[in-house]
C-alpha cells in the first residue's frame, strides 16, 4: 500500500508561545512495498508523523492518504508499533505471540505455532515459550511483543523506534527478521530510529528530518545490495556520510 503525505503541517497548543510548530511543509512519497527511515533527533517530529499516518492524531493543514483513502483515524491495514510493548498476562509467551494469528483461518493452526516457534528460537526465547510475561525480564517481554508484531502481517507496518532498547545482539537479529518479514510479505513500512546504523541497514530511502520546526532536510536512496554487511566499505562510507549531515545540522 502506498503512503501519500501532502503539505502537512502540525502545530500544539504552548504555554510559552500561542503555538508549537512540530512539522512544517512535510511532503513525501511512500511506494507501495517500500521500507522507510525516518531518521533525525529528538524532537524533530519523526514520532508525530508516524502518529498522523497512523491516524492517531489529525495534521493541523494538509492530507495523508494511505491505498487511495484518506487517513482520518486508526485502521488494520496500518499496524502501529511503539517502543513499548503490553503482554497478555494470562497467556504464555508462544499463545502470546500467536495470539493474532488465530484470527487467520486459513492458516492451519500448526503452521502458525511452527512460525512463532522459528521466530522465538531466532531470538534466544524458545526454552521460555511456555513461561508467562511475570517470569521474563523487560526485554524479554520486548522481544516477545515485537515477535507478536512481525507475524501479524498488515499491509503498513509503522514502527516507532521499536529496537531500542535491546542489546545490539538482539537488535541486529530483528532487524534481519524484519527484513526477512518485509521481503516475504512486501509490507509498506515506516519506521522511526535515531540509530544511522539502523536506517542503513534497512532502509530502501531514508528521511532525514530537521527539528524546529520538523522538516524534510534531504531524502537518500540506499543502494546497497542486501543483505547488507556493515563492515562493508559501501555502508561505512555512507554512514559516515550521514553522520557528518546530522552533525552539520546541530
Amino acid at each position: 500500500m502506498s503512503i501519500e503525505i501532502k503539505n502537512i503541517n502540525k502545530s500544539f497548543e504552548s504555554k510559552k508561545t500561542d503555538k508549537l510548530s512540530v512539522l512544517e511543509d512535510i511532503n513525501l512519497t511512500i511506494n507501495d512495498g517500500e521500507l522507510i527511515c525516518l531518521l533525525g533527533p529528538s524532537g524533530c517530529g519523526k514520532t508525530t508523523l508516524l502518529r498522523l499516518i497512523a491516524g492517531l492524531d489529525q495534521p493541523t493543514s494538509g492530507e495523508i492518504i494511505a491505498n487511495g483513502e484518506k487517513v482520518v483515524k486508526p485502521s488494520g491495514d496500518r499496524a502501529v508499533i511503539f517502543q513499548q510493548y503490553s503482554l497478555f498476562p494470562w497467556l504464555t509467551v508462544l499463545q502470546n505471540v500467536t495470539f493474532g494469528l488465530e484470527m487467520t483461518k486459513n492458516v492451519p493452526k500448526e503452521e502458525n505455532i511452527a512460525a512463532a516457534e522459528r521466530y522465538l528460537t531466532s531470538v534466544g526465547l524458545i526454552d521460555f515459550k511456555d513461561s508467562y510475561p511475570h517470569e521474563l525480564s523487560g526485554g524479554m517481554k520486548q522481544r516477545v511483543a515485537i515477535i507478536r508484531s512481525l507475524l501479524n502481517h498488515s499491509p503498513i507496518l509503522l514502527m516507532d523506534e521499536p529496537f531500542s532498547a535491546l542489546d545490539m545482539q538482539n537488535r541486529h537479529k530483528l532487524q534481519e527478521q524484519l527484513i526477512g518479514v518485509w521481503k516475504r510479505f512486501e509490507n509498506t513500512i515506516v519506521f522511526v530510529t535515531h540509530d544511522v546504523d539502523e536506517a542503513v541497514f534497512l532502509a530502501d530511502k531514508i528521511v532525514i528530518l530537521d527539528k524546529n520546526p520538523g522538516r524534510i532536510a534531504e531524502i537518500i536512496e540506499v543502494n546497497i545490495e542486501r543483505i547488507r554487511k556493515r563492515d562493508s566499505p559501501e555502508f561505512i562510507a555512507l554512514q559516515e556520510s550521514i553522520v557528518e549531515k546530522l552533525d552539520m545540522g546541530d
